[in-house]
């Protein structure tokens, strides 16, 4: 039927201005409509694109959970694929075939200032994320150096003593849920070996509280909006002031003593650039900045970690937890009541256990980067895909590690999946990302282990544990995933060595 287009015009023409735009808003609309599916559908080589209903779909299915997205996803369309998140791209890249590129490249391909940006007002201005990717090495660095074996050393005898001191207090036998207890114990052995003797011993009721205030400041709104004019974002940015001013009078303090200590805090003081800011010393601004960013990053991540290791180890207790108590009396016939950092890393079995609750109960849903520039990637199929620039690019550790094709019986708790002959977690690289990989692996993987080692030896010497509750099941509705509260029953017992 052919379109009269006079008559087409002169009708447009009679009608009133607000039905005009009403009509034209609607065609415009329309045409966007038709574009927007029609750019879903046909994507070349770029990933396949599920949105459901056109602009919001993506959206909607995100708010839903991450985990039942790329489950749904994942089955529909395989490793890679993107879902439009409003006015963004965000793409999944599942399993060790199609993740290397995202782990190996560097800031300037693959950036993670874009993503994380919004921990700016928590951390302050002048560091990490604020900084460009010079400067950002440089701090990196830094604190690189207070996380090596030899200063390590230096922290071990700090982690017994807050750990010993803490469970003293406990009685013969009681009841408590492992998230509050590691929650509180690992500020305070964080306290003193990151944040200074003074904090701990003077300050430390102060400085947790304003730490509080800093991380209830980070809530999902704060990802999209980190400015937005809340009462929570209003407690944060006091509390970041308050902060900065105790460290300014706890750095004058030292500065002004001769004395130097075995702390985090002390190597940023002694610290300078080397290739930036014309090698100057780190201002005390930027010090407290990147202590508060160091707490955020090892806080809740060893707090769900030690959580989930008992947890585990407590529901298999005649194997797991059975086999790392023996291995603690092997320790004590070797060396008697000692624990240093030697001792530590020679416990196999608790090292391993750890790891495998990692495997099972990653802190961190996904890790995120914005692509400057297109990428390849190919699938375990052999099918090849360009990734967009300006892209989110995110992984998800909890997702790779249930693959059955990278990992045997997933589901399973069984630490020695890691050991020969099966090894795992070397099938490929990037398989196991309990501490993430490639050039932003976690740097303080070494002081976790060591921290949640330390605690899990003190309690095991000490007492025995039943759960009384059912295993718990993890709390998708925080930033960091941890175990649901969940109930255990202590016994003090004093562990005998091995005959």
């Amino acid at each position: 039927m052919a379109v009269d287009l006079v008559a087409v015009t002169e009708g447009l023409q009679a009608l009133p201005l607000p039905q005009l735009i009403a009509v034209a808003t609607g065609v415009v609309f329309l045409a966007a409509l038709v574009m927007r599916i029609l750019g879903n559908k046909f994507q070349g080589n770029a990933p396949p694109v599920d949105e459901g209903i056109p602009f919001v779909g993506g959206l909607i299915k995100f708010s839903k959970g991450p985990l039942d997205l790329m489950t749904e996803m994942y089955a529909k369309h395989g490793e890679v694929f993107t879902i439009p998140l409003l006015h963004k791209n965000m793409t999944f890249l599942i399993g060790p075939n199609v993740s290397p590129y995202f782990f190996n490249s560097t800031d300037e391909k693959m950036s993670q200032t874009e993503v994380y940006n919004f921990n700016v007002p928590t951390f302050g201005k002048g560091v990490v994320y604020d900084v460009d990717v010079k400067i950002r090495a440089e701090q990196f660095r830094i604190v690189g150096d207070a996380l090596k074996s030899a200063k390590l050393k230096s922290y071990v005898p700090m982690f017994i003593q807050e750990a010993e001191e803490y469970f003293a207090k406990w009685g013969e036998t009681g009841t408590v849920n492992l998230l509050d207890v590691f929650g509180e114990l690992i500020i305070m052995t964080a306290s003193r070996t990151l944040l200074g003797r003074e904090v701990r011993e003077h300050m430390f009721r102060e400085v947790a509280d304003l730490y509080h205030d800093l991380d209830d400041g980070m809530r999902p709104l704060s990802v999209i909006f980190p400015y937005a004019p809340t009462a929570y974002h209003r407690k944060r940015d006091a509390a970041l002031k308050q902060l900065q001013g105790i460290f300014g009078k706890v750095l004058a303090a030292r500065r002004a003593s001769s004395t130097k200590e075995d702390d985090m805090l002390q190597v940023l003081m002694d610290a300078n650039y080397q290739k930036v800011n014309n090698g100057r010393k780190l201002t005390d601004e930027e010090i407290t900045g990147l202590l508060i960013a160091i707490l955020f990053a090892g806080q809740h991540t060893s707090t769900v970690t030690s959580s989930w290791t008992g947890y585990r180890m407590m529901s298999t207790k005649d194997t797991t937890f059975a086999a790392a108590v023996k291995e603690q009396q092997e320790m004590m016939k070797k060396h008697g009541e000692k624990l240093d950092f030697d001792i530590l890393t020679s416990m196999d079995v608790l090292h391993w256990n750890i790891h495998e609750a990692l495997r099972l109960g990653p802190p961190l849903i996904m890790v995120m980067r914005y692509s400057k520039e297109a990428f390849s990637v190919t699938t375990s199929k052999g099918k090849t895909h360009i990734i967009p620039k300006n892209h989110i690019v995110a992984c998800s550790p909890t997702f790779a590690h249930l693959l059955p094709q990278v990992f045997e019986h997933p589901d399973k708790y069984e630490p020695d999946r890691f050991l020969p002959p099966r090894e795992e977690q070397n099938a490929k690289p990037f398989s196991y990302l309990g501490f993430g990989g490639g050039r932003h692996a976690c740097m303080g993987q070494m002081f976790a282990m060591l921290q949640i080692k330390t605690i899990w030896s003190v309690l095991m010497r000490n007492f025995d544990f039943e759960m009384i509750d059912a295993f718990p099941e993890p709390d998708y509705t925080s930033m960091v995933i941890g175990p649901k509260p969940c109930r255990v029953k202590y016994t003090r017992r004093k562990l005998q060595p091995a005959v």
